[in-house]
């Protein structure tokens, strides 16, 4: 390397340690080696920080010789990440230990193997440090953690023990028990104490991914010819929902450890998972998820499960004694379907049956299928798809209503073995999924017609039995066509005094509260503690931190909200005394404020629904979350007609799928509706749909979601409060009047 080039990267590392100059050159070399130009650039910038904590040349050293190599095995993120957790130590009373802290991560990264388990990792030593130290004699964040750098110490040898659940039991012992006693503390965090090393002995068990990691990936390369690689993840970290193995494009995630099971050892447990994730690779397809209801997905993954642990056998015959051995024997009969939900009890029935000849299952419809699955293998045309044909008739032959129940039965169906599926499925919707469809549609000048998603299945309320009904609404959903968007241009400048008297109502509602920004160089007005330590570095002759400002940016408003329109027949009407349509006026309406929420900033979509019996509710995208407030949204709002009825509680339902999917604190669903819900297959119970609108409304407000009903139904007051409640609703009287009322309304839910 040049002198300039040298001269280039040690300028960017503000550190003036006179031993620095000595390993400069040869730190910077192996970082260039094995980073990219970006990594390069955060290995300077963490070194950097990790300078000014001023804790002398040892931690800075550490940091420059290790972190290349940890970036290389785990990603450049753990640059930015150590350095963070180094300067977040720094801020503590427990500063000392920052040099054992960093010796320890090597070893750390190389037993934990991934970003995520290092990300675990780090939890857990702040965690044991917050506890150690705000407890001891009744101070807070005043005395450093007695047993602190022990651990830190210990942990090289600990991770050669213990999986992550295993020191994460380890270390709670002993901040519960000695928290309040420094001298124990010490003794067992340095495993001097004999509970320790028995608490210790006690979490040892298993076999442990790290140890076995080269067997089983030789095992996946050389029986699978299989170049994947392994993400090992732990099980001690998620309480309410024990992560599963599954695969992606980033690796097959594994487990940390796996104990022996029913005379299993865990090297064959994992041998077993790497055969049915490879064999889901070889022989899976993915379909499209959107079609089938979430019985008939947990029935397809069953089914396609089975498939490939056949075809595995048929490669692997030796494998079959394991299989069965971890595969559970639910029990016939042994779940009663009048007190809870059996559908997981049948599939694991049937998924025995199909593996094991000698199940002993008296079932006449789980054998049926067993045998036709086995029989369509031997034509060795079988596929994903077929599963889900077979799947769907297994579904529909074996249902019961108590498979609705909120009990189901999860004894003995668990297979603990298989992944989660995911890679079996695409969801046409996911994210943002109004756009996901635009991008598959074919291109068209007019847009004139567009094809839908398959349908998506909902159930619905019926207050007559107190239950709900399976399946039992289809709605197809589409991108509205689109107009002239020179329309709604029209209509914005009918109201254009209007629009300048929302425009200072918005002023006012803008976010007022500020969020500090630190360590800029440039900012509006000085940032006092980092100038004073600034200043401290230049008096002892060491370079200052320039970045001795810092500024401000607004941040005190998160509502995303979704705009459901009622597009039935009764908006071609024109109300008395008014000289447009209600679908006119609802266009101004919605039109202003589409424009009036643009202002403000908060993520809007609008969406419009109408139907034509169960069988076919029409859902129609008119906005996206990440569509801007332009001409394409614009021409399908002029575009709008209406027709057909008003089944409120489907399109509710559908637009809480997209609704809760936005990240944001407080979310809004506003329903524009000019009649009570109705269909014409209902007609001869008025009451069904509005109890199922009032279901609905219900299954909001435990996911969190807002709602709030305008209506134009001047006969609103026989029905509208059973469905949203005392202060859920607005009626409007006076029709002309919505282009004025909706915008205004908004600004006051949202205020």
């Amino acid at each position: 390397m040049s002198d300039p080039d040298l001269r280039l990267y040690r300028d960017q590392l503000k550190c003036n340690f006179p031993q620095l100059e000595d390993v400069f050159e040869d730190c910077i070399h192996d970082a260039l080696r094995q980073l990219s130009t970006l990594g390069v650039k955060h290995y300077l910038d963490g070194a950097t920080l990790v300078c000014m904590i001023g804790r002398g040349f040892e931690p800075v050293l550490i940091y420059l010789e290790e972190m290349p190599d940890i970036a290389n095995r785990l990603g450049e993120e753990m640059l930015e990440e150590v350095s963070q957790a180094v300067w977040k130590l720094s801020r503590t009373p427990n500063g000392a230990a920052i040099p054992d802290f960093m010796q320890c991560l090597p070893e750390a990264s190389r037993r934990l193997c991934c970003y995520d388990q290092m990300q675990l990792f780090f939890r857990l030593i702040f965690e044991m440090m917050e506890r150690t130290t705000s407890s001891i004699h009744g101070f807070h964040s005043t005395i450093p953690s007695p047993g602190l750098p022990d651990l830190l110490r210990q942990i090289p040898y600990l991770l050669s023990q213990l999986s992550l659940e295993g020191l994460k039991n380890w270390i709670d012992y002993g901040c519960r028990n000695y928290r309040d006693n420094p001298d124990r503390q010490r003794d067992y965090f340095s495993l001097q104490a004999a509970d320790s090393r028995a608490v210790l002995s006690r979490e040892r068990h298993g076999t442990l991914y790290i140890d076995n990691e080269r067997k089983l990936d030789l095992y996946l390369r050389s029986i699978w010819q299989d170049e994947h690689y392994f993400v090992p993840y732990s099980l001690g970290f998620d309480e309410l929902r024990k992560p599963q193995p599954y695969y992606d494009h980033l690796g097959i995630r594994v487990p940390d450890v796996y104990d022996d099971s029913n005379g299993v050892a865990g090297i064959d447990r994992y041998r077993l998972l790497i055969a049915h994730i490879a064999a889901h690779r070889r022989w899976s397809s993915a379909i499209v998820a959107d079609n089938f209801s979430p019985f008939q997905r947990v029935a397809i993954e069953t089914f396609e499960d089975c498939r490939v642990d056949l075809l595995m056998l048929r490669e692997l015959p030796g494998m079959r004694p394991i299989l069965l051995a971890l595969h559970p024997s639910p029990v016939e009969g042994s779940c009663n379907p009048h007190e809870e939900s059996c559908i997981r009890h049948r599939l694991a029935m049937l998924s025995r049956a199909i593996l094991d000849p000698d199940h002993g299952y008296q079932h006449p419809i789980v054998n049926k299928f067993a045998q036709q699955l086995i029989e369509i293998l031997t034509l060795d045309e079988a596929n994903t798809q077929m599963m889900a044909d077979l799947a769907i008739s297994f579904t529909a032959q074996t249902r019961l209503q108590s498979d609705q129940a909120p009990k189901v039965r999860f004894k003995d169906t668990e297979v603990d073995y298989r992944d989660d599926n995911r890679h079996l499925w695409i969801f046409i919707e996911e994210g943002d999924e109004e756009e996901t469809f635009s991008e598959k549609r074919e291109a068209s000048a007019k847009e004139e017609e567009v094809k839908g998603l398959p349908p998506r299945h909902y159930r619905e309320w019926d207050y007559q039995t107190s239950s709900y009904k399976p399946d039992w609404v289809s709605l197809y959903e589409s991108i509205h066509p689109s107009g002239e968007s020179s329309a709604i241009d029209r209509l914005l400048a009918k109201h254009e005094a209007l629009a300048k008297q929302l425009k200072r109502i918005l002023d006012l509602l803008k976010p007022q509260q500020y969020q500090r920004i630190r360590y800029q160089e440039e900012g509006s007005e000085l940032d006092l503690d980092v100038a004073i330590r600034s200043l401290i570095d230049y008096k002892c002759g060491a370079q200052p931190d320039p970045r001795i400002n810092m500024s401000h940016i607004h941040n005190g408003r998160d509502i995303a909200v979704m705009v459901l329109l009622d597009l039935s027949a009764s908006l071609n009407e024109i109300p008395d005394g008014c000289e447009q349509t209600i679908l006119e006026l609802s266009q101004e309406a919605v039109s202003l404020l589409a424009w009036t929420i643009d202002q403000l900033g908060d993520p809007l979509a609008i969406a419009g629904f109408h139907s034509d019996t169960r069988h076919n509710v029409r859902y129609y995208h008119i906005k996206g979350y990440s569509e801007a407030w332009g001409d394409q949204v614009k021409g399908r709002l002029a575009a709008m007609d209406a027709g057909f009825s008003t089944r409120m509680g489907a399109a509710i339902r559908h637009a809480s799928h997209y609704l809760g999917s936005q990240s944001a604190e407080k979310k809004l669903l506003l329903i524009l509706t000019d009649g009570e819900p109705s269909d014409i297959d209902t007609s001869h119970d008025e009451s069904y749909l509005v109890h199922d609108a009032k279901k609905a409304i219900d299954e909001l407000e435990n996911q969190g979601i807002s709602s709030y009903c305008i209506t134009l139904d001047k006969k609103a007051d026989d029905y509208i409060q059973d469905i949203f409640g005392p202060n859920g609703y607005t009626i409007i009287d006076r029709v002309e009047r919505l282009p004025e009322k909706l915008p205004l309304l908004f600004t006051h839910l949202t205020s």
